[in-house]
């Protein structure tokens, strides 16, 4: 009976593990939590001025300045580890 061929190539060698996973600046946190809540309190303060407030003249742009700086704040908790 004729015996098999030898494997030419070596076995497998998983590749080397990480020492630690990527860790974020010590700033990150903060700053996240920041934007959410400067977000809200802007939200706010349109809503109790009547649109009036925090910057007077553009209306109802101020709602959207307020969920843009909550939406980078939301953004940023996507990278967070």
């Amino acid at each position: 009976m004729p015996e098999s061929k030898r494997r030419k190539k070596p076995a497998y060698t998983p590749p080397p593990a990480s020492s630690a996973p990527e860790q974020n600046p010590r700033w990150w946190a903060p700053t996240m939590v920041t934007l959410m809540i400067l977000g809200l309190v802007w939200v706010v303060a349109t809503y109790l001025a009547q649109s009036a407030w925090p910057i007077p003249g553009i209306g109802n742009w101020n709602l959207a300045i307020g969920f843009g700086i909550m939406m980078i704040g939301f953004v940023m908790t996507m990278r967070w580890r």
